[in-house]
């Protein structure tokens, strides 16, 4: 992958695809023409079809100096705005045509970021969880740990990256909250102890399960401290073109207010 990756470099820097370009010429100017994750590589070029012909050209080659082979069964083709010759594009490459919003690597693209039908294939997720645990043959102590080894668990991914709306928050506690007080039925059970107090750390006399709202606030600071970790990051680059350049606490107080 790093040989493929420097020679879709090379096409950009001999002229023969464009990037995508992120910032102004006072704040610099990025040229992403590629990503890659693991196996999966996406490559951004304009809406023209002598460059999708460069691209063509170019995954050839890499499949005859490396005897890997590209699978364009599982390849799409993501317009980005209105494309008016999209199949004559499409048949260039041979591959299918694809259209935001999508997924790509488990994560939406396309939506809003607050948007909450982010959220929907995470709550299905957790509710097929509860569904296929039979509660019945668990004591307290069984479904606690389950909600800190398991449903805890399920939404790290979108809530390290997305802050979450109040109303999933309030949808998966509940969720929680009922597994952990619920009968062997669907009727009511009384919860027994505040909620706020059954996340609190054991130490304090809870039961250490993680508070959804609290959780996301951490893992999005998280990148608040990267941001002043990384200094060579593309992420971080990208931001700063994109947006100005931030540095120490400013950056702190910038995004998540006065720092208290």
């Amino acid at each position: 992958m790093e040989a493929l990756s420097r020679m879709i470099s090379a096409l950009v820097t001999n002229g023969f695809i464009c990037g995508f370009q992120i910032g102004s010429l006072s704040r610099g100017i990025t040229t992403i023409s590629h990503l890659l994750f693991a196996d999966d590589t996406l490559i951004m070029c304009e809406i023209d079809p002598d460059q999708l012909r460069a691209v063509k050209a170019l995954l050839l080659c890499f499949e005859a100096v490396s005897g890997l082979k590209v699978n364009y069964d599982k390849s799409e083709l993501v317009p980005i705005g209105e494309v008016h010759n999209l199949r004559e594009l499409a048949g260039i490459l041979g591959r299918k045509i694809a259209s935001l919003p999508m997924s790509y690597l488990g994560l939406p693209l396309g939506i809003a970021p607050r948007a909450r039908s982010i959220w929907d294939t995470v709550i299905e997720k957790v509710e097929r969880r509860l569904a296929g645990w039979k509660r019945m043959y668990l004591s307290k102590g069984g479904w606690t740990t389950l909600i800190k080894s398991t449903l805890s668990n399920l939404p790290t991914y979108f809530l390290s990256l997305f802050p979450i709306p109040a109303s999933v928050a309030g949808r998966l506690e509940k969720l929680q909250r009922d597994f952990l007080w619920g009968g062997l039925g669907e009727e009511f059970k009384f919860h027994l102890v505040k909620w706020e107090m059954v996340c609190c750390p054991i130490s304090n006399g809870g039961s250490g399960i993680r508070n959804v709202r609290v959780f996301n606030r951490s893992l999005l600071g998280q990148w608040l401290w990267r941001y002043i970790k990384e200094p060579e990051a593309l992420w971080k680059t990208v931001i700063e073109n994109k947006y100005g350049g931030l540095g120490g606490v400013g950056v702190l107080e910038k995004l998540e207010g006065p720092l208290e």
